[in-house]
Order: structure tokens, then C-alpha cells, then sequence
């Protein structure tokens, strides 16, 4: 593999970050962070990036280290004659804030890319940004990548009988008709009404899940809340059975005591996030392949759409 390209971790996503680059065929750049007594921090590289095509890996969940990390990384390849800067993004924090949807609250998405821009990037790679049009937010390109093109086989794998693909709020209905195209199979939709974030006050089905086992299909889940109450309002429907599909496992607060105690059979996540996770229901899907491969994409120059469900 050429040593021109280089792949980097920042502090939230060192095990992925590896997977991805043996997947590639490289090892891990070498980088390192010192930490001064009030909480700032400096990272660096520790070998030369002069001329190659960085790219570096860093989910950004809170805290917003996690974020200023890997700005200040940019900052650092930039200013070490970088030929080009990729920010692998697995998990986009701040993505729920893509409009405004009351007065005086910021639009934190278009932050993010602004602060990515300014800091040097020269392109992002994410996975399910929780708004399609984040990607219109920059003047860079961005290759948005779908957890369902692994989700979809698992799915199949599992040969369910009377397969119905489910959405757990209105947003999500573009997703889950993008399932049920590739499955054949009907959708059903969840309507619900919150009152405060993260706090659903009440919610109704819209479809027939009766005698259906349901894989409901979210981009993430946070405290389960919205996911755990469609779960048991579908078996209340007459579901045979509810499993969830979910890119970014979160999973925050009492999450996991929702989880253990829904109608839920299992939710199925990705590794977007460094989680330990504390349920037995949680399965994870490893994505270190598809970003590996589509890094390869990238520096060849080739297409990357062929390879994705969306």
C-alpha cells in the first residue's frame, strides 16, 4: 500500500481506528497527546506527514474533546505540509442540531462544519448523519455512508417469516421505506408527540403489525425511550416478535434498564461508538470493513455509491 496515505486515531476511536487501517493493509500512524494541569491538551503526530493523504479517525460524541481533538489534529497535519486532510467521522456529534426549531438556538451541525472547514479538512467520511442535508453544510466533500448496507444482510440472515419494517417516528420514514425496497416487505410508522427532548409524551401506530415480526430502524439510539415504548406498542398491536436496527448506540441514562425490560428481542448497533455495552439484547455489527474499503475508494479515485444501500 502506498505510504502516501496514512491513517490516524484521535482519543475516542483508537480501536476502530485500528481495525480500519489492518483492514487497509497499514498500521496505525504513530500520535500522541500531552495533557496540561487545567485540562488543555496538545496531540501530535510522531511521524512525518509531509505530502500524504491523512486521514484521521474520531467520532465525536460529548464531551466536545472529543471534537476539539480532532480539530486541533487538522490543524496539526495542515500546518506539517499534509497533502490532504479526510476526517473520518464514524459518528457525527452534534447532528440533531441541524435547524432551528424554536427561537434563539444555534444550529450546532453547521457549527461543526464550519469549525472542520476552517480548521483544514479537505473531506468528511460519516455514517448515518441523523439530517441528510449536514452534508450541504460544507464546501468539502462528504461520502455519507448507511449502516443499512450491513444491516439489510443481517436482517435476511434471520429469515423471519412475516418481516415488517418499522420507522419509531415520522423523521425516519424515508429510512425505513429504504429497508422495506430491499426486503419486499410492508412498513408501519410510529407517531409520537414529545413534550421535551428525550421524553415522549405519547405516541400511536400508523399500519398493521399484527402476526408481523418487526425490526424496527433508527438512526440512533440515545435513551432508548422512543425505541422501547414502539417496541412494546407493537406487541400491544399483535407483533410476534420486535428487534431494532440502530446505527449509533448511545445509549445514555437508564437506556440499558428500558432495554432489559421492553418487548425488545434484541437491538442491533454498530461500533460508530466505544461502548461496553450492558445489555445482553445489544448485538454490535463491526463497520472497520466498509470504512477500510471505502478509504481505498477514495484514494483510487473510484465510485463509492455501487457498494452502498440508500
Amino acid at each position: 500500500m502506498s505510504s502516501k496515505v496514512k491513517i490516524f486515531a484521535a482519543s475516542a476511536s483508537k480501536e476502530l481506528a485500528t481495525t480500519i487501517a489492518e483492514k487497509f493493509g497499514q498500521t496505525l500512524g504513530e500520535t500522541s497527546i500531552v495533557h496540561f494541569s487545567d485540562g488543555e491538551f496538545e496531540p501530535s503526530f510522531d511521524e512525518t506527514v509531509r505530502g500524504c493523504h491523512v486521514f484521521i479517525v474520531q467520532s465525536t460524541p460529548p464531551p466536545s474533546d472529543n471534537l476539539m481533538e480532532l480539530l486541533l489534529m487538522i490543524d496539526a497535519a495542515k500546518r506539517a505540509s499534509a497533502y490532504k486532510i479526510s476526517a473520518v467521522m464514524p459518528y457525527f456529534g452534534y447532528a440533531r442540531q441541524d435547524k432551528k426549531g424554536k427561537p434563539r438556538v444555534p444550529i450546532g451541525a453547521k457549527l461543526v462544519s464550519n469549525l472542520l472547514s476552517a480548521a483544514g479538512v479537505d473531506r468528511v467520511i460519516t455514517m448515518d448523519l441523523h439530517a441528510d442535508q449536514i452534508q450541504g453544510f460544507f464546501e468539502v466533500p462528504v461520502d455519507h455512508l448507511f449502516a443499512s448496507t450491513l444491516f439489510v444482510p443481517h436482517i435476511q440472515k434471520l429469515n423471519l417469516e412475516n418481516l415488517c419494517i418499522a420507522s419509531p417516528d415520522m423523521g425516519g420514514t424515508k429510512r425505513a421505506n429504504t429497508y422495506a425496497k430491499y426486503l419486499n416487505t410492508d412498513v408501519v410508522v410510529c407517531y409520537k408527540h414529545r413534550d421535551k427532548a428525550n421524553e415522549v409524551s405519547r405516541m400511536m401506530l400508523i399500519g398493521d403489525v399484527k402476526g408481523k415480526d418487526v425490526v424496527l430502524v433508527d438512526d440512533m439510539v440515545d435513551t432508548a425511550g422512543t425505541l422501547t415504548r414502539a417496541a412494546d406498542l407493537m406487541i400491544e398491536s399483535g407483533a410476534n416478535s420486535v428487534r431494532a436496527c440502530c446505527t449509533h448506540g448511545i445509549l445514555t441514562g437508564n437506556a440499558y434498564e428500558r432495554i432489559d425490560n421492553s418487548q425488545l428481542s434484541e437491538l442491533i448497533v454498530t461500533d460508530t461508538l466505544r461502548k461496553e455495552h450492558k445489555s445482553e439484547k445489544v448485538k454490535v455489527i463491526e463497520i472497520g470493513n466498509l470504512f477500510a474499503d471505502t478509504i481505498d475508494r477514495v484514494i483510487n479515485k473510484q465510485s463509492i455509491s455501487s457498494n452502498f444501500i440508500n
